[in-house]
């Protein structure tokens, strides 16, 4: 562990927004994995599943890239 102060300080909020993005990432897998594997319904599960996409895009959790690539996947699926 460093012994400089503002170290110490960015550790501690590295530590918190790991925690944050892992909370954020494993919710936003649930919610594609429903989508996916849903029966009826399936265009709101899909729907609701973007847009955990595109939040998790604008908080910069998920590269923009990456986002469209998933959302992408979604739409195929549900069109297919």
């Amino acid at each position: 562990m460093a012994n400089i102060k503002s170290q110490k300080k960015r550790n501690i909020t590295n530590e918190k927004s790991r925690q944050r993005n892992r909370a954020i990432k494993s919710e936003l897998k649930t919610y594609v994995k429903k989508a996916q594997n849903a029966e009826e319904n399936k265009a709101e599960a899909v729907r609701v599943a973007i847009k955990k996409i595109d939040q998790a895009a604008a908080k910069g959790i998920l590269h923009k890239n990456t986002a469209a690539r998933k959302k992408s996947a979604l739409a195929r699926s549900l069109n297919a």
